[in-house]
């Protein structure tokens, strides 16, 4: 396997209006926090905010683009988001390997994803494996 304890991966994207609509329109999710800027402003976020499961999608995107010449299969993702993604925000995601179960094939990553200004926006763990 070509991977190893402490390998990082990662790869940023600018959340845009379209964006959000874009994957609104994939999930079927049309809650109006993030596609109504009107009720949007009345709550406790004063903005519209991107889905959460759009940075879900970011991990999935570090890990498939990344790790690409390796094939992989994504088996787990835990995932805890700990601040909103508004318009505009960068979201860098970083993937390091954590454990490699070599008779399996099985990595382990942490996952975290952090906006413009540090400030982690989700956390959790992936469990993929590796089809070499």
């Amino acid at each position: 396997m070509n991977v190893k304890v402490g390998d990082e991966f990662r790869r940023s994207r600018t959340v845009s209006a379209e964006l959000i609509e874009n994957f609104a329109e994939l999930s079927g999710d049309h809650n109006p926090i993030h596609l109504d800027d009107e009720f949007a402003g009345q709550t406790r976020f004063g903005k519209r905010i991107a889905h959460g499961m759009l940075s879900g999608a970011f991990i999935s995107g570090v890990l498939g683009y990344e790790l690409s010449e390796r094939k992989v299969v994504y088996l787990s993702q835990t995932m805890k988001f700990t601040a909103p993604v508004y318009i505009g925000d960068t979201v860098t995601v970083t993937a390091t390997v954590k454990a490699i179960r070599e008779d399996r094939g099985i990595v382990t990553l942490e996952t975290v994803g952090t906006n413009q200004v540090g400030t982690v926006v989700v956390s959790g763990e992936a469990v993929l494996m590796v089809l070499e």
